[in-house]
């Protein structure tokens, strides 16, 4: 597909146009900057993203650092293209509006991650952003240890944990380890040492294993793929973080994965493998009946061998394993023409629920080809669809569940501030605390010193957390008046 499509005209009259738009500019390293914006192109065709998306990849710095205009691209490239490079230089200009990643607050962090789910309202602005970022990452070295550093940092906390959100664990896992070598180069080092070091000592055992399970999945005949897996620098890092630096609490150091053909197979394969070792108690997970939020599918189980080895295996379908590792971009490249046919013959296709958002956007994107007119406006990004997004008077944003109400907002903010609430504005009038936020309003608390919480308050709230805090105070408020004895 991508070799097919980096023959177009299209794509080749692009990459004229930018080098163009470029001509005389250079990057850190000296070389033309025409490079950079080609090799974001290049990416986004391995990842199997369609055309529009592969040329806006090669423009989508044209609009913010040369002369080039939206109308231009526009008139060039069609609407569609125009809508991704405005998606990308929005994402532009509001990163440069928030303040240095080294001074933010965890909230605050979360904040830029929000603002650019909310600026990439196509999900291929955050694609195009994604490659972008691969590419400067593969590339820090031309710049100054102090940038190498904040680039770095950023990617690890804002751009790593994006690609998580849009399951593509490939480009989470190298985009971490890059920037975690940057950030803290020893400890780098001496996990990937102790990586190696380990898998060299398991490689005798895990071949041994490996052989078994062949054997065990030949004799009933399944069609299968097995393989090993070795787990990323910067993942075992935040392991032993969970673990208390013990690595012997690190069970999937190396994993064995299996890729079958269907569903079926995925648990025939796990009662096989669980007849042949010893299940680990509380380490079997089904992400395949029950997804993880990113769409993630697969089976998990950590069983012991006769030898007393802890092995972890995968099981997926050859389907489920692409997604695993292109996750959306993945999606795109499977279901662009049978999407695109859907629309040209009314017929509608049924993807699972949380891939329904996409035939939304590639229907409307296959109307603008035929010169039918979209909203664009309408194109939301259904990353977050279970939360609204709420904002502080200074433009924090707030992420709660739908149906929060301003108690939750207020005990969100912190513990202090809901137990001292008489009132809330929403977008500047006063507001009943059993009003329902929606997303986009403004909220502000008020409050005073002399309130104090109310157990009527527990009627008034939807979050756990809300729920614990006003319980804690209540029972504060109890022992203050009676004594820690006295309570019923």
């Amino acid at each position: 597909m991508s070799k097919k499509i980096i023959q177009s005209e299209r794509i080749k009259k692009a990459v004229d146009f930018a080098t163009k738009a470029h001509e005389g500019q250079k990057r850190k390293s000296g070389e033309p900057y025409i490079i950079h914006p080609k090799a974001v192109m290049e990416t986004l065709l391995e990842w199997g993203m369609d055309e529009d998306t592969a040329i806006a990849g090669v423009l989508h710095d044209t609009v913010e650092d040369t002369g080039v205009t939206l109308e231009e691209i526009k008139q060039e490239f069609g609407e569609p293209v125009a809508f991704l490079v405005d998606g990308v230089t929005k994402i532009g200009k509001a990163r440069q509006g928030m303040r240095d990643i080294d001074t933010y607050l965890p909230v605050t962090r979360d904040n830029l991650l929000r603002l650019l789910v909310a600026t990439g309202s196509d999900i291929r602005v955050l694609i195009i952003k994604l490659a972008d970022r691969l590419h400067n990452l593969r590339t820090l070295s031309a710049l100054s240890p102090e940038k190498q550093k904040k680039i770095a940092k950023e990617t690890l906390e804002i751009f790593a944990p994006l690609a998580d959100r849009l399951n593509m664990g490939k480009l989470r896992v190298e985009m971490s380890d890059i920037a975690f070598s940057y950030v803290d180069p020893r400890r780098y080092e001496e996990l990937k040492k102790i990586i190696e070091t380990r898998n060299q000592s398991a490689e005798k055992a895990l071949k041994k294993i490996k052989n078994e399970v062949s054997e065990a999945l030949s004799k009933e005949k399944i069609n299968f793929e097995i393989n090993g897996r070795v787990k990323s620098v910067y993942s075992l890092h935040k392991k032993l973080a969970k673990y208390n630096q013990n690595i012997n609490e690190v069970y999937d150091l190396t994993a064995l994965r299996v890729i079958v053909d269907d569903i079926t197979s995925c648990y025939l394969v796990l009662g096989l493998i669980h007849s042949l070792y010893t299940p680990m108690t509380g380490r079997i997970k089904d992400y395949v009946a029950v997804p993880k939020q990113n769409g993630y599918q697969s089976l998990h189980t950590t069983v012991i061998t006769p030898d007393k080895r802890i092995v972890e295996f995968q099981i997926r379908t050859k389907d489920m394993h692409e997604y695993a590792e292109r996750g959306l971009a993945a999606s795109f490249y499977y279901n662009e023409q049978k999407l695109t046919e859907s629309y040209k013959t009314g017929k509608i296709q049924h993807l699972p629920t949380n891939l329904l958002w996409i035939s939304e956007l590639q229907m409307a994107a296959a109307k603008l080809r035929d010169g039918q007119q979209v909203d664009l406006k309408k194109l939301k990004l259904n990353l977050f669809a279970d939360k609204i997004f709420v904002y502080t008077p200074k433009g924090d944003i707030i992420d709660l569940p739908v149906g929060a109400l301003p108690l939750d907002f207020a005990y969100r903010l912190h513990s202090e501030v809901g137990g001292h609430v008489i009132g809330a504005k929403i977008n500047g009038k006063l507001s009943n605390l059993n009003t329902k936020l929606k997303s986009g309003d403004v909220v502000e608390i008020l409050t005073s010193k002399n309130q104090t919480v109310r157990a009527s308050w527990l009627d008034k709230i939807i979050t756990p957390h809300a729920r614990a805090k006003i319980k804690q105070q209540l029972s504060r408020t109890i022992e203050s008046i009676v004594g820690p004895n006295k309570k019923k």
